[in-house]
């Protein structure tokens, strides 16, 4: 974190030259192609229709400068674009994932294995988010190593063992092949053909509107993921993506009660957000005027609160 603020402020010493910058990085952005419950309107749906990048100057877009696009080694990490693929799935055939998924946030969430316990539960409590996650603008897949004929009979099971009426209403890929589980890292090009038993990881990627990848959770077989912290992730980044902020440890629960400069103490700060270490005081100033910056022995102004209600 300390290396990402020198980075923020560095850049922000430097602002004529971060448009060019970001151009910089654009240019070398390239595709890697590789051959029901009742619906809960979600608390922050009303901004999550077509979810569009803050464009304050020295914001998100200054902050995603801060990532590359590509990397050199094959992987894929935190702000490069994401490889494409063709897609066989529980709900058809589909030539581009990109396609699918353009314009939008997107999740691609692998399971190991169908009719496996674990992954039952996980299926079956996702299904249980999609409005939440629907409302919010992002497309949701899952993906494992089965073929889809075998995704189409495990369903049977993930709908009868599901304590709720769930209707599964994403589509499931089939990956016999493996190629899209290497492209994404989720199995090891090199040893994968050697194993008796290929399986994907527990991964999670969330993608923005751009084709970036903006956070990977990865999970073993044995350890089921958690869909209230997906749901969270997703309001959190795009928060930030349209906001220009940052969300704080344990948000939305954060800063419950904290000291203000008069020695009185304050609740109003309760699931407050910080604003990126990018935004320059001006913007911040004209964009955030009622921020509050947090008295640190430092004396250095980067913990600035911004209320809940002035990002919704």
């Amino acid at each position: 974190m300390l290396q990402l603020a020198h980075a923020a402020r560095s850049l922000l010493t430097r602002a004529p030259a971060r448009a060019t910058l970001a151009r910089g990085v654009a240019s070398r952005s390239s595709h890697v192609a590789v051959s029901t419950m009742p619906s809960m309107k979600h608390p922050l749906s009303s901004i999550r229709a077509m979810s569009t990048m803050d464009t304050m100057e020295t914001g998100t877009k200054t902050y995603m400068s801060l990532y590359p696009e590509g990397s050199t080694d094959g992987g894929i990490r935190l702000g490069n674009i994401v490889p494409d693929f063709p897609m066989e799935t529980t709900h058809g055939n589909f030539d581009s994932f990109l396609d699918w998924k353009k314009g939008k946030w997107a999740i691609l969430f692998s399971h190991p294995a169908d009719f496996t316990p674990v992954c039952t539960t996980e299926i079956g409590r996702l299904a249980l988010k999609y409005d939440d996650l629907e409302a919010m603008d992002c497309k949701v897949a899952t993906l494992s190593v089965d073929p889809v004929k075998s995704h189409q009979e495990w369903l049977n099971d993930v709908v009868a063992h599901c304590e709720n009426e769930i209707e599964i209403k994403f589509p499931i890929i089939g990956d016999p092949d493996r190629s899209i589980s290497k492209a994404y890292g989720m199995i090891d090009p090199g040893n994968s053909d050697e194993q008796d038993l290929p399986l994907t990881i527990r991964a999670v990627f969330i993608i923005n509107p751009e084709n970036k990848l903006m956070l990977s959770l990865n999970y073993p077989a044995c350890v089921g993921r958690n869909m209230d912290e997906i749901v969270r992730c997703v309001e959190a980044l795009q928060l930030s993506y349209e906001k220009s902020i940052a969300t704080p440890a344990n948000w939305p629960n954060n800063h419950a009660d904290i000291p203000m400069p008069d020695g009185t103490r304050s609740t109003e700060f309760k699931g407050s957000v910080f604003l990126l270490p990018t935004v320059s005081e001006d913007e911040a100033k004209e964009h955030y005027p009622g921020y509050h910056s947090c008295d640190v022995p430092s004396k250095i102004n980067y913990l600035r609160l911004v209320k809940k209600e002035d990002v919704e």
